[in-house]
């Protein structure tokens, strides 16, 4: 077992063998921007003359399209998750492809050129993704990052130039992220280092993480499952009701318990609360519901908060934010490499 220390959070030593991981997350502005830039020639050349009768997504990143999307897209927009194409799709549709390594999406990428479909791809210019999706109808957006985040904002833009999606700024978003990265940096003292203050409140708890919105549920998938990477621990992200049916179980602290003879799994929860100023009513009073019994059982709750912007800032900044504060539990654990 893997015992938190929190002195790791501020050693310069500890702090630099950690420097990959705490870099890949720093990056990630820079990324959305080499993408953008990358795909501005084909992205150009993309107008609204014909509106598809609908589009489907495929691949990493393409139900944080949907959710982005389904609320606004003037046409029916589908995240398909199996493997070929729904057997209505055809020349009136678009078929948007993010790319992956897989073979299911040189599958799907096949079928959508065979049934004449619009094709928009993000991938590597030289990969086998472009290659089988090349036709008169297809435009490639090359990406060269495997980042499916950076890629999904690059296709957020396209989606914009169809006429399909509201605008998006990468160096809006970007930006965004690069404000988490300052806000969450090694250096920064974890009296004002969000990150690290969530990584001490889950120092030796099980995560439990809950957000309203369909993008902030979306966000808190995410994080828990960077939470369970590097903890080693269980870890869930569940509707509300579940939530306070396992809170509802936790039994009340003893106060002359020995916290270091706590058993693995007599492992007390953490409460995470991601809230991006979208809840509906019903998702504030589960909301509220989650506080109430969080409190009532002495769970502590860490609260992961944005909530003006665009939905795309307010998710991006909420999702790095929590993956900085994984990234912190990991170092405090000494799961790092050294």
């Amino acid at each position: 077992m893997f015992d938190f220390d929190d002195s790791r959070l501020d050693d310069p030593d500890v702090l630099a063998a950690a420097s990959p991981l705490l870099m890949t997350l720093a990056s990630c502005g820079a990324r959305v921007r080499r993408e953008a830039a990358l795909a501005e020639a084909p992205l150009n050349g993309l107008d609204d003359a014909d509106r598809p009768r609908a589009v489907i997504a495929y691949g990493p990143e393409a139900r944080l399209l949907r959710a982005v999307l389904e609320p606004v897209c003037p046409v029916p927009f589908v995240a398909w998750p199996a493997l070929g194409l729904p057997g209505w799709v055809g020349p009136l549709d678009v078929v948007l492809l993010i790319g992956s390594r897989g073979p299911q999406s040189l599958a799907v990428a096949a079928e959508a050129v065979r049934r004449g479909c619009r094709v928009l791809v993000a991938c590597p210019p030289d990969s086998p993704l472009a290659q089988r999706a090349a036709s008169r109808a297809t435009t490639l957006l090359p990406v060269s990052t495997d980042d499916p985040l950076a890629a999904a904002v690059v296709c957020l833009v396209a989606l914009h130039r169809l006429g399909l999606a509201p605008y998006t700024a990468p160096e809006v978003i970007a930006g965004a992220m690069d404000a988490v990265a300052e806000r969450c940096a090694p250096r920064t003292d974890v009296s004002v280092n969000p990150a690290k203050a969530m990584a001490l409140d889950l120092a030796d708890a099980a995560p439990l993480v809950w957000g309203g919105s369909v993008l902030a549920a979306r966000a808190s998938r995410r994080i828990v499952e960077a939470l369970r990477l590097a903890s080693g621990r269980i870890g869930l992200s569940a509707d509300a009701t579940d939530l306070v049916s396992l809170l509802q179980q936790v039994r009340p602290r003893d106060p002359f318990a020995d916290p270091f003879e706590q058993a693995g799994d007599e492992r007390r929860p953490g409460l995470v609360l991601v809230d991006d100023g979208l809840d509906d009513e019903s998702a504030a009073e589960s909301r509220l519901r989650l506080e109430r019994t969080a409190e009532a059982v002495e769970i502590r709750v860490t609260r992961l908060e944005h909530t003006t912007d665009s939905v795309m800032e307010r998710y991006v900044t909420l999702l790095l934010s929590g993956l900085f504060g994984a990234a912190y539990l990991q170092i405090g654990l000494g799961r790092t490499a050294s």
